[in-house]
């Protein structure tokens, strides 16, 4: 099937081009597509919306395409192509393994290919890090070290037989050494927080020598995430406030992301690079801490370095959500609905103390471990009733999970609108729930299930 539709492009593959011509072609196929569309984007705007076929096939001629780096989505996965002039790409994606099934065919298929072994190299990498952030640090210097050396010898066995353009190398090489640079940032952070010890001062003189030779204002790799993780990762350790004995844990987590906005400020110089990691500090940050006040002191600070109108109003929705969302104001309203498809009102729920939790069929361990969890606490607290929100958008695949699974004594719904949901709620990750009143009213919106204190609340 996939072949097939790729007939058309093979043929454009043997076709001459001029100097002056940028034609270029992106078609593929998706099996169990998730939406019926393919975006297809650039720097985070979107420049074309591809519709997917009866046959899952997509497919699009573009008469004059830059070349650079892309990304295309079947929301809410995406992945990156680079595009060489006149670059003809054909890519199979199935949405249920969405990053391991991909495989392109083509003109430019080989570095493309490239890219997602070693992003797929990459995170394999990762899910085998646990353990690794437990050594000291020889060993771990030793491992990563290792795996670096292996890594790159992959790269420079592609990049000569594939002879890539240069500007295509300034991705291939950032996502060999930023993965690497990441490891070494998160080591003396992650291993204080499992092992208990302090490695900061113990770090060999050189340990971060690395750093002398990142471009902190690359506009090149602006929207290229392992550019953006490793800025983040890196953040995270020089904004890290080491003696903190006297702090509270809410005004340890202003200072921290404060010192964080300020080193940004101060260290990256291009606009677009900083506005892209002053709004990751931010969204992690409202996310993580809700203090009325201490918000109100960051979001001034991160105002004054902010220059990004657009994305701005994108923290400002959240900040504002937060505002909604105080003890003892009414939960807004959103638009949910039931198994049997009738909207519901979250303005309608019974008035009596309840507890909400959200899930998705995306975090299976996450689903069944959230029920059981609140299977357990509706026999301890009968006096809630308990509400699970489903943030996916398929009906269907929704009602067939609660019929895989058959919890009881849960009011399920699921989400009509997830940005109105986002918008009002405040909900960004999965890990959260909203505790109210008997009247309705808000008695935390910012508290998780799992959390050692939770049950706290429910007293």
């Amino acid at each position: 099937m996939f072949a097939s539709a790729a007939i058309v492009l093979f043929s454009s593959c043997n076709k001459e081009f001029k100097s002056d011509d940028y034609t270029a072609y992106f078609g593929g196929e998706v099996t169990n597509p998730t939406s019926p569309y393919v975006l297809f984007c650039r720097d985070s705007e979107i420049i074309d919306t591809i519709k997917i076929d009866r046959n899952n096939r997509f497919f699009i001629t573009f008469d004059s395409l830059t070349p650079g780096l892309y990304t295309f989505k079947n929301e809410p996965e995406y992945q990156y192509v680079y595009f060489d002039k006149n670059d003809s790409i054909m890519v199979h994606i199935n949405s249920k393994d969405f990053d391991e099934s991909i495989i392109f065919c083509g003109r430019g298929d080989e570095k493309n290919n490239f890219l997602m072994d070693l992003y797929l190299k990459n995170e394999k990498d990762k899910s085998n890090l646990f353990d690794v952030f437990d050594y000291d640090i020889p060993k771990f210097n030793k491992n990563i070290d290792s795996i670096y050396a292996k890594t790159k010898k992959f790269y420079q066995i592609k990049k000569e037989e594939i002879k890539w353009s240069d500007e295509f190398d300034v991705f291939a090489k950032s996502a060999l050494d930023f993965h690497y640079y990441s490891k070494k940032e998160l080591y003396p952070i992650v291993h204080k927080i499992r092992t208990g010890k302090d490695v900061f001062d113990d770090l060999p003189p050189n340990y971060y020598d690395f750093r002398k030779t990142i471009d902190f204002n690359s506009t090149i790799l602006a929207s290229f995430s392992p550019y953006i993780m490793y800025l983040s990762h890196m953040l995270d350790n020089t904004g890290a406030i080491t003696y903190h004995n006297h702090f509270s844990d809410i005004d340890l987590a202003l200072k921290t992301n404060v010192n964080k906005l300020n080193i940004a400020d101060t260290l990256i110089k291009n606009k677009k690079v900083k506005n892209i990691i002053l709004n990751n500090i931010a969204f992690t940050y409202l996310l993580e801490d809700q203090n009325m006040v201490n918000n109100q002191k960051f979001l001034e600070i991160y105002h004054q370095y902010s220059t990004d109108s657009s994305k701005k109003n994108e923290i400002l929705k959240i900040g504002n959500a937060i505002q909604l969302l105080k003890i003892g104001k009414p939960l807004p309203e959103v638009t949910l609905i039931d198994q049997h498809k009738n909207v519901i009102s979250s303005n309608t729920f019974a008035k009596k103390k309840t507890v909400i939790f959200f899930w998705t069929k995306n975090l299976t361990s996450h689903l069944i471990a959230a029920h059981k969890k609140i299977v357990y606490l509706k026999s301890k607290y009968p006096d809630y009733q308990f509400i699970g929100i489903n943030l996916d958008k398929d009906q269907a695949e929704w009602n067939m999970t609660l019929s895989k699974y058959k919890f009881d004594g849960v009011m399920e719904l699921r989400s009509a609108d997830f940005e109105d949901l986002k918008a009002k709620w405040a909900i960004m990750k999965v890990h959260r729930s909203v505790i109210l009143n008997k009247d309705a009213t808000i008695k935390t919106a910012f508290t998780n299930i799992f959390d050692s204190h939770f049950e706290d609340n429910l007293k």
